[in-house]
């Protein structure tokens, strides 16, 4: 091996080996940090939906595409709606899921294991009614309270949609008894082909216009929507209700559907997770909620929501921060997985660094030593073998001894750097010997 590669490879040695411990604990510490703060998200989460063929499906869908680009699978829950979303949020079965304002009594409890990604959307009431029984009761065949429901076979969906607690609410303010309508509680799909066929006269049920029934039932014939034209007094009444209007024309403005405006009473919808739910998970449910809900909709203006707004629950900072800031500068220009772990590890990796940054210090110095020991520790040999010459012992049997040490030491290789102290060694050696020699003499 030629010399030079040889005083190279010695010198990295030393390096590697006065570096090591350092490396080491530096790694070490990384690996714990990593360990405490758990950067990487699950790759599969739970979303609470809702029935087939509802708006809360067919937005499941939209996050579950939008999140699968990101290596996260989301798993649709198919419910029966927003109160079933919420006892299954309560008893771990779902890790996010879409619930409506007022479906539900909030606890104290799920103030302390639920948070919210934000409003997403508004959601009315529909009360569609069919035409025909409308004209047999009343001569301009338009119902206007739902006092005029009296005694009509209306549906109000299952108990877990949250819409009959809601639709009982509103019947007491009007003084009327739940048993002064002949009520079924029907799913949504059923009940819907029940009242085409002329066996139920009304269909009450919350949902957003995106909802394919909703969209069908708008543009059916013989198929009219409830103007609820107290709606402002409905929301004065019930904080969790906000009185929208859709113009005329929205649905169909070639058919003009609906023909007049209508006014309505709804509630938002919120994203409610898990409150130990991981901190990217919900940063990216609630960039996803900025793109599919920020544009302008039948109820609402552009960036409108998702919004802080009409919160049962306390709303998650990863929520607040991407609504109110947008997307991290970081995700705008790396691949989400590794612009998340630099925003988890940023401030771990930080201490570390400045805890490593002293004890590199050392390493020079270590490296010196380490270099250094290789020649100095045969200083102790030869002020070993001067004392027992000065103490009397037999200079030839000192003199063979430093012969065979001036052997050893003609082996011993450092870096072109530090050869100065090895030819002083051999020079100390020399002198010795030179005196044990005068002394045989």
């Amino acid at each position: 091996m030629p010399k030079t590669l040889r005083y190279t490879l010695i010198s990295l040695r030393e390096m590697l080996l006065s570096f090591g411990p350092f490396a080491l604990l530096t790694v070490a510490l990384l690996v714990a940090a990593y360990w405490w703060l758990n950067p990487t998200p699950p790759k599969t989460v739970v979303l609470a939906t809702g029935p087939a063929q509802s708006a809360y499906e067919t937005f499941g869908r939209r996050y579950a595409e939008a999140l699968s680009r990101e290596g996260i699978t989301v798993e649709l829950l198919q419910t029966e709606g927003s109160s079933d979303n919420l006892e299954r949020l309560r008893r771990g079965e779902a890790d996010l899921g879409f619930v409506q304002g007022g479906t539900g009594t909030i606890t104290e409890t799920d103030t302390e294991d639920l948070t919210s990604l934000g409003s997403l959307f508004v959601e009315p009431l529909w009360v569609f009614y069919r035409e025909d029984r409308a004209r047999k009761l009343r001569r301009n065949a338009t119902l206007e309270t739902l006092s005029d429901l009296h005694g009509w076979r209306v549906n109000v969906g299952t108990d877990g949609s949250g819409v009959p607690r809601l639709f009982e609410t509103l019947l007491e303010v009007n003084r009327m008894d739940p048993r002064d309508l002949r009520l079924s509680r029907l799913e949504q799909t059923p009940a819907t082909v029940a009242f085409l066929d002329g066996d139920l006269d009304a269909l009450v049920f919350a949902s957003a216009p995106e909802s394919l029934m909703v969209q069908m039932l708008l543009q059916t014939p013989g198929v009219k929507l409830m103007d609820f034209t107290q709606n402002e007094a409905y929301s004065r009444r019930f904080a969790y209700l906000t009185p929208v209007v859709m113009p005329q024309g929205m649905v169909d403005l070639s058919a003009n559907v609906p023909p007049r405006r209508v006014r309505l009473v709804a509630s938002t919808t919120s994203l409610l997770a898990q409150a130990d739910t991981h901190p990217a998970v919900l940063q990216l449910f609630a960039q996803t909620a900025s793109r599919l809900h920020g544009s302008a909709g039948w109820f609402s203006r552009a960036r409108e929501y998702p919004s802080l707004e009409h919160s049962e629950v306390p709303v998650a900072d990863e929520a607040q921060r991407a609504i109110q800031g947008g997307q991290p500068f970081l995700q705008r220009y790396l691949p989400f997985w590794l612009a998340n772990l630099i925003e988890r590890m940023w401030l771990a990796m930080g201490l570390i660094i400045a805890l490593a940054l002293p004890l590199s210090r050392i390493i020079p110095p270590l490296y010196t030593f380490r270099i250094r020991s290789r020649v100095f520790r045969w200083y102790a040999e030869l002020r070993d073998i001067e004392q027992r010459h000065e103490a009397g012992e037999a200079a030839d049997r000192l003199v063979s001894q430093i012969e065979a040490m001036e052997a050893k030491v003609e082996k011993v290789v450092v870096p072109l750097s530090y050869t100065d102290e090895l030819y002083a060694l051999r020079s100390n050696i020399h002198l010795v010997r030179k005196k044990l020699l005068r002394k045989t003499a």
